[in-house]
């Protein structure tokens, strides 16, 4: 095959041209194929996948800017002997 996009005649002529051992597994792999271009143009999944965005939008939001007080967050979260915890008040 010569071209980049090669046309059907030239892709029989290169399966022609195969073992047939190897004959199985182009099958599997046009299945394959066949399967990711069903998934990705269906319109139910091309629905779900924006309703699953629109689901999530906005999840990181807040009012206030919270890398403006990163240092008093970690503050509370770190103590300066033991290290990370889940509560403070566990470890006291």
């Amino acid at each position: 095959m010569n071209t980049l996009t090669p046309d059907r005649s030239q892709l029989i002529k290169a399966i022609n041209k195969l073992p047939v051992d190897v004959l199985p597994e182009l099958a599997d792999y046009l299945t394959y194929l066949q399967f990711k271009i069903k998934s990705i143009t269906t319109p139910e999944n091309t629905k779900q996948k924006s309703s699953f965005l629109l689901s999530i939008a906005g999840l990181g939001e807040a009012e206030e800017d919270l890398s403006e007080r990163d240092e008093e967050i970690l503050s509370e979260e770190i103590d300066p002997v033991r290290g990370w915890s889940f509560n403070r008040e566990e470890q006291a």
